[in-house]
């Protein structure tokens, strides 16, 4: 057998054993949280290497349907359970569910060694199309240049998705741009952040088999 062959096999053969070990040692990333206050009660349970199941019951029909986006697209389980004080308005809930979230995705990350750390999409819906880029720094910090064509989807105040990624990002200590490109259907313009957050998500919390483990900063803390 040549020599360049031989070579290949060992290059191929350390790649799977790494590939294994990788497999073998990592903990289950699973975590459930709760989070009480005097105007909400939210109980989230997440499954980061998951398939994309959900079960999500926040009494707002609109919002879980964006958050079954995230799990389908981001292939995590998301079980979301809560009660807030919807006779007032939406505005504590949304961001509770928002600061629960990203509590339960950083205690769940762990010690974030062997991950990618950065994750972007683009995702298109007909006429809109949005980008998300984000990094698992731990340093919080939310861009978010999104203009909606109208105020409302439904009855769902647009302006809570903000709250929602800005609550996310200052607990889950992520780093995230959210851009929406073009858009005229607003339906259409949330639901392709929300895509491209479950994408962006997914590739930044994969475990890299050639990391083996290593923490992906030069600084040695993320």
């Amino acid at each position: 057998m040549p020599k360049y062959q031989l070579i290949l096999q060992f290059v191929n053969v350390r790649a799977l054993f790494i590939k294994i070990d990788t497999a073998l040692t990592m903990t289950a990333r699973t975590v459930t949280i709760s989070r009480k206050t005097k105007e909400t009660e939210i109980t989230v349970s997440i499954n980061l290497d998951g398939t994309g199941v959900s079960s999500l019951h926040t009494g707002l029909p609109f919002l879980d349907h964006m958050l079954d986006q995230v799990a389908r697209h981001g292939l995590i389980d998301l079980n979301v359970r809560a009660q807030g004080d919807l006779e007032i308005d939406a505005h504590h809930t949304v961001e509770d569910i928002g600061i629960t979230l990203g509590q339960a995705c950083l205690e769940a990350l762990g010690s974030k060694a062997g991950i990618r750390r950065y994750g972007h999409a683009y995702i298109p819906l007909d006429e809109a199309l949005s980008r998300v880029v984000l990094d698992l720094s731990g340093r919080p910090g939310l861009e978010y240049h999104v203009e909606f064509p109208r105020a409302r989807v439904g009855d769902f105040d647009v302006d809570l998705f903000h709250e929602f990624f800005k609550g996310f990002v200052n607990h889950a200590k992520v780093t995230m741009h959210i851009d929406m490109l073009r858009g005229r259907n607003a339906h259409h313009v949330v639901e392709t952040i929300y895509k491209a957050f479950g994408r962006a998500l997914r590739m930044a919390i994969e475990v890299d088999p050639r990391m083996a483990g290593v923490l992906p900063s030069t600084k040695g803390t993320l």
